[in-house]
């Protein structure tokens, strides 16, 4: 099970990331709280489901394809598939910024410490790692600086 690193109002908790992230056209199951893929969520966008249903993006994905929806998605994930590629920020910084989304914004896939203070400065609030990624370690990068440059960061 992934694990989920959550930083709200200056604190910082890690614990077990109850939704499951489905991959694109992986089945979904009966109930829980799931993450589809953009092509899967618009495909399937008014299918009832026993849970909550949250949304991810591909580092290739054109967030404007969920405006409408985003005062119903509780989540939205951004997969960053190698932690040099940057598309993921600008996602991020479109969404809060731009388009106002006020849920939980989600860094998925290959995050490293270095990353997750400037990640939260752009709008992220919670970071989904593998538990040999020693999640706790990788939290402690939220605490590596005390203050952004340029532009003030997400609050």
């Amino acid at each position: 099970m992934q694990r989920l690193i959550k930083y709200a109002g200056g604190a910082v908790t890690v614990l077990d990331d109850g939704w499951l992230r489905l991959l694109a056209g992986e089945a979904r199951p009966v109930e829980g709280d799931i993450l589809l893929s953009l092509a899967d969520w618009l495909a399937g966008r008014n299918v009832v489901h026993s849970g909550r249903v949250g949304v991810w993006l591909g580092a290739g994905d054109d967030p404007e394809q969920i405006v409408d929806a985003l005062d119903e998605l509780p989540v939205i994930g951004i997969e960053f598939g190698h932690f040099s590629d940057g598309r993921g920020y600008s996602i991020a910084r479109l969404l809060r910024d731009r388009y106002g989304f006020s849920g939980e914004l989600r860094a998925l896939g290959d995050i490293q410490r270095d990353q997750l203070f400037y990640l939260h400065a752009v709008g992220f609030d919670a970071f989904s790692v593998k538990p040999e990624d020693r999640p706790d370690a990788i939290a402690a990068g939220l605490r590596d600086f005390s203050a952004t440059y340029g532009r003030r960061g997400w609050q």
